[in-house]
């Protein structure tokens, strides 16, 4: 009998979560960040959600956040027309860069030095973090709203997905689009794997898997609802994703078999990500809640417990759970 997904919930937000993102493996673990509707983003340790902090300074719905690799430095996009830059540590405001309109996406370069943003006003941003008073970087060319700008290809690239049913390929030193893919409908969401080159993109049921430095398409797979985003696994093993139903939904990458669908959401997901380890995928909903569930259902990592058949014993997880109604 196939066991139980059990998944984790981390509650606190009071509005819709609608990004989130790992840090890489630090001495320390590593981290969660979430953006959420409430204007509130949100620190967790990343193996088993627990809170650790909330970036208190925002005036408007969060639509994107980000942490460097090491989790020391945190970034936000928002609806107030501003970015921020964090401490991860202390939770301090280091930086507020002024924008034109809404701000929906921030990547951190590889060595934290600059800051990519996009949002509504349909222009890629360059920051140079270490000279805040000097003016970032400008690439234009997308006819509406930028959804998601990431660094690639060793931050000599820029990927961007917006509402004008393209993604771009930019040089960075030029700003000149080096490819370029068009779609029958605005993408939903875009993941950017380091390790292979490997793009994932959504939009519509359909699940789209593209070399990042050629834009070659490498495979599609079509879900049962529309998928608002999805998540390759570090391995390349599986992939998930999850959008309108209120499921997750598990792949194999190599056959597209659809391997597990699981419902633990009250509402849409809206985002989805892989652990760097690979051990569990993180999922933000329009319910309020994030939810951490196990890549391999029953083995023993954070604060899952392996229970072996014909033992009976409540991890102090399971105890807090039941305590509640």
């Amino acid at each position: 009998m196939a066991m139980r997904q059990t998944p984790l919930t981390c509650s606190g937000h009071t509005r819709p979560v609608v990004d989130l993102a790992f840090s890489g493996i630090t001495p320390y673990g590593y981290f969660l960040i979430s953006a959420c509707k409430d204007g509130k983003p949100m620190l967790r340790q990343g193996d088993t959600g627990d809170w650790i902090g909330t970036f208190l300074g925002h005036k408007g719905a969060v639509w994107g956040a980000t942490l460097n690799k090491e989790a020391t430095k945190a970034a936000t996009a928002a609806a107030d027309f501003t970015a921020k830059v964090w401490d991860a540590v202390s939770g301090d405001e280091v930086l507020t860069l002024a924008h034109k309109h809404i701000v929906k996406s921030v990547n951190f370069t590889q060595d934290s030095s600059c800051l990519l943003t996009g949002g509504n006003d349909k222009t890629i941003r360059i920051y140079d973090i270490n000279k805040p008073e000097a003016e970032p970087q400008e690439i234009t060319g997308h006819t509406s709203a930028i959804k998601k700008a990431l660094w690639c290809n060793n931050d000599t690239q820029i990927l961007s997905a917006a509402d004008d049913k393209t993604v771009r390929l930019w040089d960075r030193t030029s700003t000149a689009v080096v490819k370029q893919l068009s779609f029958d409908m605005s993408v939903s969401s875009m993941e950017y794997i380091p390790d292979g080159e490997v793009l994932v993109i959504t939009y519509g049921k359909t699940i789209a898997f593209y070399n990042a430095l050629s834009l070659d398409l490498i495979k599609t797979v079509d879900a049962p609802a529309s998928i608002h985003s999805a998540s390759l696994h570090p391995d390349k093993d599986f992939f998930v994703a999850g959008g309108d139903d209120f499921k997750l939904y598990k792949y194999d990458y190599s056959t597209k078999e659809e391997l597990e669908s699981y419902k633990g959401h009250f509402g849409p997901v809206h985002c989805v990500r892989f652990s760097p380890d690979g051990e569990l995928y993180a999922s933000g909903s329009e319910d309020g809640t994030l939810r951490l569930w196990q890549t391999e259902v029953g083995k023993t990592y954070g604060l899952w417990k392996c229970v072996l058949p014909g033992e009976f014993v409540l991890n102090w997880v399971q105890v807090w759970r039941l305590s509640w109604p």
